[in-house]
């Protein structure tokens, strides 16, 4: 399999002949974004392949809607053009129904197609946040694929849980997409929305996958662990954990 991390959550995965993108981001750096409840968070960088450059995709895997850094407008735009989007049960409805499908946690969806091997696509359990968080920071998935003898965990936007934990409890992953960044905004003081780098490094222990990918940690001002908490992280884990987490440069399509 081959994968292309283009920044932020973006990330083309090619495996068994399918194409498959996750959570389009692809407006330029300088916008300023709103998430809701006075937070807020600007966006520094860009994505290291233009949406003009992708090709054809075969499925958008959109982990949640509600917040730009994982949807933005172009990425909106991206949307119509591509045969199927798999998403939460709330997204599908915001989004208006047409390709795309909503998928609870433990929910799958399977995909066929004439000369490619068949697609299994199981959505995860997500908490973006700390406890009851839901009902403010809203639905959130991730999705493991099945493909080619290959399975791909894809984390969405999430904390380390107890759902979360036993969900990969019994799955062998081959390689792992983690969402880090420790996301924080003042207004809401200490708590995280998402991995920190040392809830990164807890969560590849516990899936123990042969590759971890961390998406989603760099670009945007509300990342408060960011690639400082990220390294820190690696430099005090476990040399078998250091080993499996592999970092790609962006826009380079690299096998794994």
């Amino acid at each position: 399999m081959n994968v292309t991390h283009i920044g932020g959550p973006t990330t083309l995965i090619e495996v068994g002949g399918w194409r498959v993108l996750t959570d389009p981001t692809f407006d330029p750096p300088g916008g300023h974004y709103a998430f809701g409840w006075g937070t807020s968070s600007n966006k520094v960088a860009g994505p290291a392949v233009p949406a003009t450059e992708l090709g054809p995709l075969d499925l958008v895997l959109l982990t949640h809607d509600q917040h730009a850094d994982n949807l933005d407008a172009a990425g909106r735009a991206l949307l119509p053009t591509v045969p199927q989007v798999l998403t939460t049960r709330a997204a599908a409805t915001r989004l208006g129904g047409g390709g795309a499908r909503g998928l609870r946690p433990g929910a799958t969806h399977v995909l066929e197609s004439r000369g490619r091997e068949l697609l299994e696509v199981t959505a995860t359990p997500a908490r973006h946040g700390p406890p009851m968080s839901r009902p403010i920071v809203g639905e959130v998935v991730g999705f493991l694929l099945r493909c080619a003898g290959t399975t791909v965990w894809i984390t969405g936007d999430t904390v380390l849980h107890r759902r979360l934990r036993r969900a990969i409890r019994d799955v062998q992953v081959d390689v792992m997409i983690v969402h880090v960044g420790g996301v924080r905004f003042r207004q809401t003081g200490p708590v995280r929305y998402t991995l920190t780098g040392r809830r990164a490094v807890d969560l590849v222990r516990l899936a123990h996958p042969r590759i971890a990918v961390p998406v989603h940690y760099e670009g945007w001002t509300h990342f408060a662990d960011g690639p400082a908490g990220l390294k820190r992280a690696l430099d005090a884990a476990p040399d078998d954990v250091r080993a499996r987490i592999q970092r790609l440069p962006s826009g380079v399509r690299t096998a794994l």
